[in-house]
C-alpha cells in the first residue's frame, strides 16, 4: 500500500523584506520633489503600518511608493490589509496592516474549493492558521497546488512536500 503524500497551504509574510520595502519607502518619500512641505511619512510599528500627509491625495500617493516597493521586493498585496484615509487633526492618516496566516473564513473556501474542483483522491484538513493537503498521488497534489495558485483572496505559499 502506498504512503500518502502530503503538503502544508500558508500564507506568510517574509518580515525582513517588509523592513527593506519600508526603509525603501521611507527614504524616497524623504527625497521626492512633491512630498517636500507635506508632512509625508511612514511609520512601522509591529503588525500595523501608518502613513501620513497633509491632504487624501498625498496619503494615497505615499501607500503608492510604499506597494512599488514591496512589489519590487516579492511581497504580494494580497498580504497587505488596507483601510480608507481618514482625518486626524490638521492630516490624513492611512493604516495598513500585514496579513499573516489563513483566517478561518478562507481557509474553509478553500477546502471547498479543492473539494468541488480538485482531483478525487485530495483530502485537506484547517491546522489553526494553515492547511494540510494529502493524496496518495503526487500528480494529485501537483495539480491541486496549480488550482490553488490561482486562488485570488489570499497569498498562498506550499511548504512540507512529502
Amino acid at each position: 500500500m502506498a504512503s500518502e503524500s502530503t503538503f502544508d497551504v500558508v500564507s506568510k509574510v517574509d518580515k525582513q523584506e517588509v523592513a527593506n520595502a519600508l526603509n525603501q519607502a521611507q527614504k524616497e518619500i524623504a527625497q521626492r520633489y512633491d512630498f517636500k512641505g507635506v508632512g509625508a511619512e511612514v511609520d512601522f510599528s509591529g503588525e500595523k503600518i501608518l502613513m501620513k500627509a497633509n491632504s487624501e491625495e498625498r496619503v494615497l500617493a505615499v501607500l503608492d511608493v510604499l506597494q512599488s516597493k514591496m512589489i519590487k521586493r516579492g511581497i504580494s498585496l494580497k498580504s497587505l490589509d488596507t483601510g480608507e484615509p481618514f482625518p486626524s487633526g490638521k492630516e490624513f492618516r492611512l493604516e495598513t496592516s500585514i496579513k499573516e496566516g489563513i483566517a478561518q473564513d478562507i481557509a474553509k473556501k478553500i477546502n471547498k474549493l479543492i473539494r468541488d474542483e480538485g482531483p478525487k483522491g485530495v483530502k485537506s484538513q484547517i491546522q489553526g492558521d494553515e492547511l494540510r493537503v494529502s493524496s496518495k498521488s503526487r500528480d494529485d497534489l501537483q495539480e491541486t497546488m496549480t488550482l490553488l495558485r490561482g486562488f485570488e483572496e489570499a497569498d498562498l505559499q506550499f511548504v512540507n512536500m512529502r
